[in-house]
């Protein structure tokens, strides 16, 4: 870069304009100084809901299996961020995801603070008894848009999910829990390409007519463009309420956070990240991780909404993880900021 100016060797460090600007927040409430707050689009909702989904969709494409404990740090680290939605692992078998296989020690292993959810994922009944007796109060079922996906991803056809996931989400209302539910592939699918968007509403609308409360519409190859999010969202939104709907972007072409303002412009206020960006999949090649919670929080925080989250906490929750497993964190808030 040759010679850097005399200037730019005195200016504030990261961190000092990332308080200056209020971006971090001195509590978890993350209450900005109302003469400094900034200018709020309008059309937004004022308050975005995080589920933080780190320690499962973030951990579970590790190539190395994350000690329990550590996993268990983690998270009780991002449960003294503000966060209300910490998805913690996932009740598959560990011969599909050998990363997931300390589900139920994970489960009894977290402190579950007060006023925060902790869903599992749970791919059929089995999975969801074990759950509920490992201590799980919430939990999600994982579909597809795409044939293709769905045969790779949960070993069944979409049909076949779906009788699946009845039998689920019937025992978890007779036992007042909650169930939530995710389509995958909305955007996209790496072994079929474009997935029209009366497939992803079709499987949309068979999740939320079963009961799951809430569906996260997945990027999963992180495909999806401000365009391609807007016409999902149409369609979906003629048969579920946007209050019922989240997004769930991954950054593969760095579009995540354009797609996520668009989804908020809509009316959506639910979104699912992770921490450091932490994720992928394992199913589909090429797919970077999910939009990093530090950059999301950045954003909102910089439209004047609230979350409810304290960035810096948030940021020093990655800085564990990434130290943990030995890698570079994909925030780019973090990186600026803990680089300066």
């Amino acid at each position: 870069m040759g010679n850097v100016p005399s200037a730019v060797k005195h200016c504030l460090s990261y961190q000092q304009l990332l308080r200056e600007h209020l971006w971090i927040g001195d509590s978890v409430a993350g209450a900005l100084d109302p003469a400094q707050e900034p200018f709020q689009l309008s059309g937004l909702p004022e308050y975005v809901k995080i589920v933080e989904v780190g320690p499962r969709d973030g951990l579970q494409n590790e190539k190395v299996i994350v000690p329990t404990d550590i996993k268990i740090e983690f998270i009780n680290q991002l449960s003294q961020t503000g966060l209300s939605v910490i998805e913690v692992t996932s009740f598959v078998s560990s011969k599909w995801i050998p990363q997931m296989a300390d589900h139920t020690e994970v489960m009894k292993g977290i402190r579950q603070y007060p006023g925060i959810r902790y869903p599992v994922l749970t791919p059929n009944l089995q999975g969801f008894h074990r759950a509920v007796a490992a201590g799980a109060t919430e939990v999600s079922v994982f579909g597809a848009a795409s044939e293709s996906f769905s045969k790779k991803n949960i070993n069944c056809s979409i049909e076949e999910s779906m009788e699946k996931f009845e039998e689920v989400v019937k025992s978890a209302r007779h036992m007042n829990i909650p169930a939530r539910g995710y389509v995958s592939c909305a955007l996209g699918c790496p072994y079929e390409g474009n997935i029209t968007p009366q497939k992803v509403t079709e499987v949309s609308k068979r999740l939320y007519g079963m009961g799951c409360y809430e569906i996260s519409l997945g990027d999963t190859i992180g495909v999806g463009t401000p365009g391609s999010m807007k016409k999902i969202l149409e369609s979906v939104m003629k048969e579920i309420p946007p209050r019922a709907l989240a997004v769930h972007c991954h950054d593969t072409y760095g579009q995540a956070l354009a797609n996520i303002l668009t989804a908020l412009q809509m009316g959506i206020n639910v979104v699912d990240s992770a921490v450091s960006g932490l994720g992928g999949c394992p199913y589909a090649k090429g797919a970077s991780g999910n939009v990093a919670t530090e950059d999301l929080i950045y954003m909102l925080n910089g439209l004047g909404l609230n979350t409810g989250v304290n960035l810096y906490k948030v940021m020093e929750a990655g800085d564990f993880i990434c130290k943990a497993v030995n890698k570079t964190t994909n925030s780019k808030v973090a990186q600026a900021s803990f680089s300066a």
